[in-house]
């Protein structure tokens, strides 16, 4: 039997994206995430709130480059890869263990859900909802800025089409 690893999350980034690139030509992009659930305490009617934090890598380049470009330390993101648990040895030679959202280059998904004139994070630069590839097309050009339809001409009123000469 077949398993099933997919992790989705929204929330926002703990840091601004760190890009590594590696001697054999690819690249990692890495920052953490946040989520959040509340309730409110049945025993005291206080509001409780826990944050929890996710370790994410894009390994996936045209993720990467969005991510490096219009993400920053408070940005909302909708992201979807897979969890992974690799071990390295820290600068003492002790084995640890680092488990985080991987995003492989051709699994996973990022949306950016901030509007370019968001206020949340640092700075603009990001880009509003969208599909794959974070608000743009797959290759990473920015979509519209939250006005979705603007240039369209409103749709012909029914009638609109029916011709006065009609001689009934």
């Amino acid at each position: 039997m077949a398993g099933v690893n997919k992790v989705i999350l929204v929330g926002r980034l703990g840091k601004d994206p760190e890009s590594k690139s590696f001697a054999n030509g690819g690249s990692v992009v890495r920052f953490s995430v946040a989520t959040s659930e509340t309730w409110r305490d049945k025993q005291s009617g206080e509001r409780k709130e826990k944050t929890e934090w996710h370790n994410v890598a894009i390994f996936n380049e045209n993720l990467g480059k969005i991510a490096s470009q219009y993400l920053r330390k408070g940005s909302q993101v909708y992201l979807e890869g897979a969890l992974e648990t690799r071990k390295w040895q820290d600068q003492q030679g002790v084995e640890k263990y680092t488990t985080e959202v991987v995003l492989k280059a051709f699994r996973g998904e990022l949306t950016l859900l901030d509007s370019r004139d968001s206020g949340a994070g640092a700075g603009g630069g990001r880009d509003s909802g969208g599909g794959y590839g974070g608000g743009g097309d797959e290759y990473g050009a920015p979509a519209s800025s939250g006005n979705f339809g603007s240039a369209r001409k409103p749709a012909p009123a029914f009638d609109d089409d029916l011709n006065d000469d009609v001689p009934f």
